[in-house]
């Protein structure tokens, strides 16, 4: 942080502080026999359930109690245990936290859990980026991708910020859209769900917080501890880095005492990983563990970072960290289709869309879920639909797979016997995607006043470098007519997919 920006903030921190430090707030977590909400007469205390306060974390003892100070502008939360479930709001938010300003605390703060059978395997919806602005694209969020996932089986889910535009207005019909699915829902805070009017970094999670709760907690399900993050930092002057306080990582590092090494520790945040200042310790905490994943947004790319030593990492393995794929895609940019909904193809020429992870014990897979299309489309090939014999020699099989990553094996052929050729991984722009780019300057309504916004929407970003690309030359020696492309691509996790691309060899003029 440069020194100028800490000297403001620690103004700033001052000003807002600590309560008085002997502040102590003082419950129970208990068992709620009859899911009322409240501590009743012959609901038993349960025991070594962590509490915190975003910093301080604490076991209850053996009836249930704990105790912590209080923190300005923080709340206290319960970190859910397997085998528990915390109460949901209607909007299926879970009521795991109070927060000071809404709660009497001389009088006890009691959280109640309900007992509940949790199976090891369990899968996660992981939302990147809704970014909503307006209702209008609040019913995209809705109809292109909620819709369908309210029969995907998933137990849980999270969005990893960017929830809304820079309208924390908007919290509301998002939350309760999502909430249709019917299950657990977290989320994570970004940089476009500060309350603008805020100065302090602090406060910036105002709303944020009034809605879903703390923007840094945890919760267990299974044999898995996940750990939300708010890497957000703001400065004085309203803009913004990537960076994890020391409140944040003190934090984490309070809570780890509590979970056994064999446990999964999942970390959620919504600037990746690797951009955000602060990381070294939080590698050091979680060097010894050799069970460890994290998940991000932010970018409007998919990209799987396999961080190692040169990027500071301390585990004996490189640590896994997915960019997951934004529901707005490339902020719900583009060409409308028959219903009303923007391509929204993400920079790297993915289609916009979600994930959903498998968690078996302390493992997991991930299935990439593009919105609105069957669960196997997973790629797109690219190769002209007409060749000439003198051409075949200088033309390549292109291939974005979409969820591809260095690990991946890709491989084609041609016919249903050719030999199976291995094609190569390269850096390069998704030509789909660059096309529909150099659609958005050139393309004139034809009526005067009639701003290029209300035909293609939002004008696209210029494509990025795609780092899930493999290419192949065609095979030679081609007669003419009809052939076929196969492309199989196995993962990581050993999920195998294919796609076919038809193209013709026709005489050369």
């Amino acid at each position: 942080m440069r020194p100028l920006n800490f000297l403001l903030f620690l103004i700033c921190f001052l000003f807002t502080g600590l309560l008085s430090a002997g502040n102590l707030v003082k419950g129970t977590v208990f068992l709620d026999k009859n899911e009322n909400g409240f501590l009743d007469a012959g609901e038993p205390g349960i025991e070594n359930i962590c509490v915190s306060n975003g910093k301080e974390v604490v076991q209850t003892n053996a009836h249930g109690k704990w105790e912590l100070p209080v923190r300005k502008n923080e709340a206290f939360f319960i970190i859910k245990p397997s085998n528990f479930t915390v109460p949901l709001n209607s909007h299926s938010i879970p009521k795991h936290f109070f927060l000071p300003e809404d709660k009497d605390l001389n009088a006890p703060v009691n959280f109640p859990l309900s007992g509940s059978s949790e199976e090891d395997t369990f899968s996660v919806l992981f939302f990147g980026d809704t970014q909503a602005r307006g209702l209008r694209e609040v019913n995209f969020i809705l109809h292109d991708v909620v819709e369908e996932c309210m029969k995907t089986g998933a137990l849980l889910g999270v969005s990893l910020g960017d929830i809304v535009a820079d309208d924390p207005a908007l919290f509301a019909e998002v939350s309760q859209g999502i909430g249709q699915i019917g299950i657990p829902w977290y989320n994570i805070f970004g940089n476009h769900d500060h309350d603008r009017d805020e100065s302090c970094n602090e406060n910036k999670d105002k709303t944020f917080r009034k809605f879903f709760g703390p923007s840094t907690y945890a919760f267990e399900y299974g044999q898995v501890a996940f750990i939300g993050l708010n890497n957000i930092f703001f400065n004085p002057d309203g803009k913004y880095q990537a960076h994890l306080t020391e409140t944040h990582l003190e934090f984490v590092e309070n809570y780890l005492s509590f979970v056994p090494e064999n446990k999964l520790v999942v970390l959620m945040m919504h600037v990746p990983l690797v951009r955000t200042e602060n990381r070294e310790k939080l590698f050091e905490i979680l060097q010894d563990r050799k069970y460890t994943f994290s998940i991000s947004g932010h970018v409007h790319e998919q990209i799987n970072v396999f961080v190692d030593e040169e990027m500071g990492w301390k585990g004996d393995a490189p640590h896994h960290h997915l960019i997951n794929a934004t529901v707005c895609g490339s902020w719900w940019c583009g060409l409308t289709d028959e219903t009303g909904i923007p391509h929204a193809t993400m920079n790297d020429g993915a289609p916009n869309g979600y994930s959903i992870i498998t968690f078996d014990g302390n493992k997991y897979s991930i299935r990439f879920k593009a919105a609105r299309r069957p669960a196997d489309y997973q790629m797109n090939i690219y190769l002209p639909d007409e060749l000439t014999p003198n051409e075949l020699d200088t033309t390549k099989v292109l291939v974005n797979v979409f969820a591809g990553s260095s690990r991946s094996q890709v491989k084609m052929c041609l016919g249903k016997d050719g030999p199976w050729t291995s094609m190569k991984q390269v850096k390069t722009i998704d030509p789909e995607c660059l096309r529909m780019h150099r659609l958005s300057p050139v393309l004139d309504t034809g009526i005067k006043g009639q701003a290029l916004e209300d035909i293609f929407g939002y004008k696209m970003d210029y494509p990025s470098l795609s780092t899930h690309m493999w290419e192949a030359p065609v095979p030679g020696n081609l007669k003419e007519g009809t052939h076929v492309i196969t492309v199989k691509t196995t993962d990581i996790f050993n999920q195998t997919w294919t796609a076919h691309r038809i193209f013709r060899v026709r005489p050369a003029k």
